[in-house]
């Protein structure tokens, strides 16, 4: 009987363990925003991070990037409220997706750039997507593009995209 009980208490523990990483709902009024930059042809940071109104944040890195894993940090309301106001003109309509890329409303495309993906999102409401192919180079997008390289910066976690912080 006392191996069952052990053998339970290791499972419902790897269980936990094994849980999706990710951010609680927001108490605070507000999206949780999304934000992944995708794989490039090179060595381009391919990574995920979300944050939330309550200023939780969580940056789970797929590649080229300098953290080795899920890694939570912190926003303060004014770089959150920079990130809601930078991205704002870019923002579809609400509980629509917008994909921008090559063959679709696209004409200039230059290859093997990564892809970007914005989503909004609350409890209980459609996501708000945006799919940006970052080869476009339509004229049309380059304020797009500058609001997407901003991302890292908005919040402050440059340093956890450049493979080159990593210490030997």
């Amino acid at each position: 009987m006392g191996r069952i009980s052990t053998l339970t208490a290791m499972l419902l523990l790897a269980g936990c363990t094994a849980a999706e990483p990710g951010l609680e709902p927001p108490k605070a009024p507000g999206d949780i925003i999304r934000f992944t930059a995708g794989r490039c042809f090179g060595a381009c940071p391919a990574y995920t991070l979300q944050v939330s109104p309550d200023g939780l944040g969580l940056l789970e890195p797929e590649r080229f990037t300098s953290v080795p894993g899920p890694t939570r940090f912190t926003v303060t309301s004014a770089q959150y409220r920079k990130l809601v106001t930078t991205l704002a003109p870019h923002r579809p309509a609400a509980g629509t997706v917008q994909k921008i890329a090559h063959g679709q409303n696209c004409e200039r495309f230059a290859t093997d750039m990564p892809g970007y993906v914005v989503e909004w999102s609350r409890p209980g409401q459609n996501a708000t997507r945006l799919e940006f192919q970052s080869g476009c180079m339509d004229t049309r997008y380059g304020r797009l593009r500058v609001a997407l390289a901003a991302v890292p910066k908005i919040l402050d976690v440059q340093s956890m995209l450049n493979p080159k912080a990593v210490a030997p």
